[in-house]
């Protein structure tokens, strides 16, 4: 059986930001809150009939408006067009007094549970797009992972290549300075040969 929904509200940024919810968990992950934003003073929950309203009209969808202000909460909202006069506006209304609560706005046992169930659609159409999102990482991860391993054999193969060949040259070079040598070696001894001869025939 779907479990009652509730009226979470809080501010992040620029916006005012509402959920109908079952709980404080759950609208803490349909914000993306990294942190409880209830245990810090900043999310409450709310029987303001105009929020919940919205909000039942819309279960488990993030509704905001621009901070400070009282407009409507809707699915896509703008900016304020002026954050300043916003901040100041919000600033006077936490120095005033509380208003009386106007009664929260009955709603039927119908529209509950078929808010409640509309929510849990909500949230298995959020777990499908996270698990979607997943899996693409993933992909991703493994795409790279390829690559990767794929570029570290290439270049491997290439640096024992390049060792072979330097090797190979060395060899050579190693070679034609042995062969260097010995032709010095006989040239020295040729030349002195054929000075001997010559010395012999100016006697």
């Amino acid at each position: 059986m779907a479990r009652k929904l509730k009226t979470f509200q809080t501010s992040l940024g620029f916006y005012d930001l509402a959920i109908a919810a079952p709980s404080m968990k759950a609208a803490l992950e349909a914000w993306g809150a990294g942190s409880n934003l209830f245990h810090q003073g900043v999310a409450k929950e709310t029987d303001d009939p105009d929020v919940v309203v919205a909000t039942m009209s819309k279960p488990g969808v993030v509704l905001k408006r621009p901070a400070g202000s009282n407009g409507r909460f809707a699915e896509h909202s703008d900016l304020p067009s002026d954050l300043e006069s916003a901040e100041k506006a919000d600033q006077r209304q936490s120095r005033r007094t509380k208003p009386a609560k106007r009664p929260p706005r009955q709603i039927s046992e119908r529209d509950a549970r078929k808010a409640a169930a509309e929510f849990e659609q909500e949230q298995k159409r959020r777990d499908a797009e996270r698990r979607r999102e997943e899996a693409a990482r993933e992909r991703d991860h493994e795409r790279r992972e390829k690559a990767t391993a794929k570029a570290q054999a290439a270049l491997d193969k290439a640096e024992r290549e390049h060792a072979k060949r330097a090797a190979d040259i060395q060899a050579e070079v190693e070679a034609l300075e042995k062969r260097a040598r010995a032709e010095e070696d006989r040239w020295e001894r040729e030349r002195e040969r054929l000075q001997a001869a010559l010395r012999r025939a100016r006697e």
